[in-house]
């Protein structure tokens, strides 16, 4: 799809983050663009903040097939029409312990918002995008878990590597079936050093009540991690810059637009981890690649000491 102008994007997870910078790179493309997310208000003030009358929001529960359905008509109903679908909503379920202890809920949470809510919205969008024969699928996925995880954030990385299955056989299945409708994974990435400050930091935040965990403690509300994270590696020696989560949303424009499958800004570690692991596939090694230091997760036993 190099054109992209008067086109129209449906965007989950659109009320912050890189959702929000995903529409706003769209809305300068000359698209029409349908922000959706779980909370209203956050997601009226972006619509708010952003102030197009090319963009209107949608409260939409990407765990719900139905709700997904609701916002691709609402689109139409709007707009006339959807050629681009962001499936970008995700969660971090802030939980503790090692994999084996994580509550049952973390996973079922993480699980419908992360995997069944990239199902919902291609269930939901991508016939209407196939019986047009024009259209772009964007899945987000992340370098924990899509490439290789993290060992000690657990359910993150699962939900993050079923989703570039789940890519990978939605591009396999729109080639063979000789459509124009395409697909991209993104790793969102940026040009520029740094971390990206987004609301996956915030784990645990609008965990609704079907899955609580049962203590008041532990369903009180997300703690954001960004600051602690800073902090850790001021104390290690490191100033770690705030990196533009415009230039994440660059990198998704130029998926749609280059039909680029792996959108990602290669790093060397990254490609040293991925090198490794395909070593230790191909030899039949330990997986060794995965224990190493980072500052980005504290180990199950740092967390719970906390």
């Amino acid at each position: 799809m190099e054109q992209l102008e008067g086109k129209v994007a449906v965007v989950t997870g659109g009320a912050g983050g890189i959702g929000k910078a995903i529409g706003e790179a769209f809305l300068a493309e000359g698209m029409k663009v349908v922000l959706a997310d779980i909370v209203k208000a956050p997601l009226d003030e972006a619509v708010s903040d952003i102030g197009s009358d090319d963009l209107i929001g949608v409260v939409t529960d990407v765990a719900s097939y139905d709700s997904l359905c609701a916002t691709r008509d609402a689109a139409i109903d709007r707009f006339g029409a959807v050629h681009v679908l962001c499936n970008n909503a995700a969660i971090g379920a802030g939980a503790t312990g090692h994999i084996w202890e994580h509550h049952i809920n973390d996973w079922e949470w993480s699980m419908d918002v992360n995997v069944l809510g990239i199902i919902n919205g291609l269930n939901a969008f991508v016939p209407t995008l196939i019986a047009q024969d024009e259209g772009h699928v964007v899945n987000t996925s992340s370098g924990n878990g899509g490439f290789t995880p993290m060992a000690a954030t657990g359910i993150y990385p699962v939900t993050k590597a079923a989703v570039v299955t789940i890519t990978e056989c939605l591009w396999g299945q729109l080639r063979d079936l000789g459509s124009r409708v395409s697909t991209s994974i993104l790793f969102p990435s940026t040009r520029s050093p740094g971390v990206m400050a987004t609301g996956i930091w915030n784990a645990g935040a609008n965990r609704p009540e079907r899955y609580f965990r049962g203590t008041p403690e532990a369903d009180s509300g997300g703690q954001d991690a960004l600051q602690d994270y800073l902090d850790r590696a001021r104390k290690a020696g490191q100033e770690v810059p705030i990196a533009p989560l415009s230039e994440v949303a660059e990198l998704c424009v130029d998926s749609i637009r280059r039909d680029n499958f792996w959108a990602t800004v290669p790093t060397e570690r990254q490609t040293n981890l991925l090198h490794a692991r395909l070593k230790s596939q191909l030899e039949q090694t330990p997986p060794d690649y995965l224990i190493e230091e980072n500052l980005m997760a504290k180990s199950a036993s740092e967390r719970d000491a906390e």
